[in-house]
């Protein structure tokens, strides 16, 4: 990446590209917010179609091109194709957030089929690398550098019972990235982690709505709140602009300080 930046705003996304994967609701729709919202023309893959129309037109009104692209990042011909789609429409990619990802069963270990097990690593790891490889093979035939970025999880660092094949996939997605960040810094291309703490989404509505879950989680939250998809989209442009240039092989954690207390 070169030495200087054009724009005095370091964080002006315009004529910006970005793929978010899951970007139909939660945390991804949150990132593509304020990818949006920063100038940025936003590409967001999903496995329900009618879930990212709804999402594409709220994004729409932030006046930048959004695409809404049916993908299932397991499958590697349908990440191929969905980001082949997304240079052919928008153009060039500048950044991508492999953030799609399901949580599967809470089923206890010694149940759990190699099946199940790979029902989540096939999304949660698998597709974050398969979503960021065909992303850095864009940016390094556009040779303009770019940034790669894997959500994981708290669960990456806290053991979670009946949770094995989402915890070790989230600590996987460090690790990738880390490799990444390693490898393609010669290309111009950065590549960081995010690991959101306890955020209000659809995943993980049950378990807030749950007294007993609530009360000993949330006590333990210096922010006193659990997060917000609005409070994701900061990180998110701040990875994705120029302003985050020299920062590369870092975990960005987000959890209004549950793990320091």
């Amino acid at each position: 990446m070169p030495d200087t930046v054009a724009s005095t705003n370091l964080f002006d996304l315009t004529g910006h590209v970005c793929v978010v994967t899951g970007g139909g609701s939660g945390l991804g729709l949150g990132m593509a917010h304020g990818l949006a919202r920063a100038g940025a023309s936003v590409a967001v893959l999903g496995r329900n179609p009618e879930r990212l129309q709804i999402a594409a037109t709220a994004l729409r009104e932030h006046g930048n091109p959004v695409l809404a692209v049916p993908c299932d990042v397991s499958d590697e011909q349908a990440v191929t194709a969905a980001m082949a789609q997304v240079r052919s429409e928008l153009g060039w990619l500048d950044s991508c957030f492999a953030n799609a990802g399901v949580r599967g069963s809470f089923t206890p270990l010694l149940d759990t089929t190699l099946t199940e097990f790979r029902s989540v690593t096939s999304v949660d790891l698998d597709g974050v690398f398969l979503t960021l490889r065909e992303a850095a093979r864009q940016m390094i035939a556009a040779g303009r550098g770019g940034s790669l970025v894997g959500v994981s999880s708290l669960g990456a660092l806290q053991g979670m019972p009946r949770q094995a094949a989402y915890a070790a996939s989230k600590a996987g997605v460090t690790s990738l990235l880390d490799s990444m960040a390693v490898e393609l810094a010669r290309h111009g291309i950065r590549a960081n982690t995010i690991q959101p703490g306890w955020f209000e989404t659809e995943m993980t509505a049950a378990g807030m709505a749950d007294e007993r879950f609530s009360s000993r989680v949330l006590p333990r939250v210096p922010a006193r709140r659990w997060g917000g998809p609005d409070d994701i989209a900061g990180v998110a442009v701040y990875l994705a602009s120029a302003a985050s240039r020299y920062h590369t092989g870092d975990v960005l954690r987000i959890d209004g300080g549950y793990l320091k207390f």
